[in-house]
């Protein structure tokens, strides 16, 4: 694919991608507890596409350009274990917000480690066109696909925090550009990294495998009763066969 595309395609989903920042307004006219109710199955279905992802199309492809080697192993656990240090981090300035504070504080550095997911969800977009355009459209299906729970969330601590919600959308739309961001920088360090994108491809596995086992699948845990665990499991089904589709347009 030429690079003109490459950077058309993979700036047009990053965009795509930050836009769903501004998915928040669209929950202001939903009661809260549906929203709960029906917010639990849109991240199972999310849980299920990172997955699906991650093992039908990132690691296959990965496996046939590369190879499957013990280095390949270690990067994928590497980008688990970053992802875990990155909330890690993230958790314990929360921890940190004194009792007295605003809780604008907590919902600025909120911002800032979204921003900085936001960031590596551009550099992976960017790293999956540059292996193909299929593995690009997987990936950021993917992505958009657990920003919504994730962005709706954000946008509830900004208003929570006590900001307008005018300025809650533009705030959470600005951390959601980092995307872009992520995005350009991928593209400009194939000028100066050779094959790059198999350099941040084992990462985003991790990645993927990380956010879909440690953040989204105990959320289901949290409530439990054979309705929605059957309709649970049902969604995260529907995930990784929405991913299996995509593989027809190989």
């Amino acid at each position: 694919m030429a690079t003109s595309t490459i950077w058309l395609y993979t700036l047009a989903s990053v965009f795509i991608v930050s836009a769903v920042s501004l998915v928040g307004i669209l929950t202001l006219s939903i009661k809260h507890e549906r929203l709960k109710k029906w917010l639990i199955y849109f991240v199972s279905f999310s849980a299920g596409a990172l997955m699906g992802g991650a093992f039908l199309h990132m690691l296959p492809e990965l496996v046939e350009t590369e190879g499957f080697s013990l280095l390949t192993s270690f990067m994928i656990l590497g980008g688990i274990v970053s992802f875990f240090v990155l909330e890690k981090i993230i958790h314990w300035h929360h921890d940190h917000i004194g009792s007295n504070e605003h809780h604008h504080t907590f919902a600025i550095m909120n911002m800032f480690g979204d921003g900085f997911h936001n960031f590596l969800d551009g550099l992976v977009i960017a790293a999956s066109y540059l292996v193909n355009t299929e593995l690009g459209v997987a990936v950021t299906l993917a992505v958009i696909l657990h920003e919504v729970p994730q962005e709706i969330g954000d946008f509830g601590i900004l208003l929570h925090a006590g900001y307008s919600k005018s300025k809650a959308l533009l705030f959470n739309f600005i951390s959601a550009l980092a995307a872009v961001l992520g995005a350009v920088v991928a593209l400009v360090l194939t000028n100066y990294i050779e094959n790059i994108e198999f350099l941040v491809i084992p990462i985003a596995i991790g990645g993927f495998i990380y956010v879909a086992g440690s953040d989204l699948i105990p959320e289901l845990h949290k409530e439990f009763s054979i309705k929605k665990a059957i309709i649970q499991t049902i969604t995260i089904i529907l995930g990784i066969v929405l991913m299996a589709a995509l593989l027809f347009l190989e």
